[in-house]
């Protein structure tokens, strides 16, 4: 049957809606049990211990996407598939572990097996699951409950919203976690040395600051003539001002306060830069994150940001508008 564009436009957004609702729903539910349970990870992680998830079917990929997300800001998780813990794969569990074991039912028997064995082998476990009446819930030491009222599926049969609900519980709770630990962009970036986001993450302000004869740099006496001179050599919309015997970062031209500067009468070219310099300027250590120069020109809405070294002489200088081609912004 040839897919009609009005009804199946209909059908997406119905599906989407039921998504959110469960996702509303269980947000509204969140309650102790949450917070019991990001204690008891906090506390796994504290000791030296991993998170183990596990899952049949749909509940599987969700598992194994939740681990993910927590290796990936530095907590030690892994997927354990049931059938073959039963044939050898529960060695790598550990006592002190935490095992989350997802089943929207809760009545799942290959996760249900493993409960007393994992129990055995001095783990805790977590019931993460849509039905807090069910087996596993009660077995369980810690509860993550999701809220789902219907599936999107109109048979009533594909998971769907059930699984949307898990995996945004799932990413609440690492996203909890990783506040809680206090980690850093810097830390992140350490878990993502690959691909496009671990390239930004790990770019340095040395990498992408102009330096050498594209940095304008002069002393903070010199006039506001010899300071555009430097400026348009270096071809550069701003300059750095320093005090000459330090060579400390004092100041800094930019192109708008040079056409401030000519509102000051005939004679502004011979006044002194100092004049009309902005003192104490925005500036950023050579050794920052790039993405830490972003945070500072969005909050700021600079232009121009002059990079130093640990005692505070200019060593480079930022221009927003080279940021698009670091792919930062």
């Amino acid at each position: 049957m040839p897919i009609a564009p009005k009804s199946a436009l209909a059908r997406a957004k119905q599906c989407i809606r039921i998504e959110c609702d469960a996702l509303e729903e269980t947000s509204r539910a969140l309650g102790p049990e949450f917070v019991d349970t990001a204690r008891a990870v906090e506390a796994t992680i504290a000791a030296g211990g991993k998170l183990i998830f596990t899952g049949v079917g749909k509940s599987a990929h969700v598992a194994g996407k939740i681990a993910a997300t927590f290796n990936s800001t530095g907590v030690s998780s892994c997927f354990l598939d049931p059938t073959q813990a039963l044939h050898g794969d529960l060695g790598l569990c550990d006592e002190g572990d935490l095992a989350f074991l997802l089943s929207n039912s809760g009545q799942s028997d290959e996760v249900l097996r493993l409960v007393p064995l994992m129990k055995r082998f001095g783990l805790k476990c977590v019931a993460f699951t849509g039905n807090p009446k069910s087996d596993l819930a009660r077995d369980a030491d810690h509860l993550l409950i999701y809220r789902v009222k219907r599936e999107a599926c109109p048979l009533k049969l594909a998971p769907t919203a059930s699984t949307t609900a898990a995996l945004a519980l799932g990413d609440a709770l690492a996203m909890v976690l990783l506040e809680a630990r206090g980690l850093t962009r810097e830390d992140f970036a350490k878990f993502h040395p690959a691909g496009n986001l671990g390239r930004v993450l790990l770019l340095r302000t040395r990498d992408i600051m102009r330096s050498g004869a594209r940095l304008a740099v002069a002393n903070d006496t010199v006039t506001v003539q010899e300071a555009i001179l430097a400026m348009t050599k270096a071809k550069s919309g701003s300059i750095a001002l320093v005090r000459a015997k330090s060579g400390r970062l004092t100041g800094i031209l930019t192109d708008g306060d040079f056409r401030r500067s000519a509102l000051s009468g005939p004679d502004f070219l011979r006044r002194p830069v100092s004049d009309f310099m902005t003192r104490s300027p925005k500036t950023v250590r050579d050794d920052a994150l790039g993405v830490d120069a972003l945070r500072l020109f969005e909050l700021h809405k600079i232009d121009d940001l002059i990079v130093v070294d640990a005692s505070g002489r200019p060593v480079g200088l930022i221009d927003g508008q080279d940021l698009p081609k670091f792919k930062i912004v």
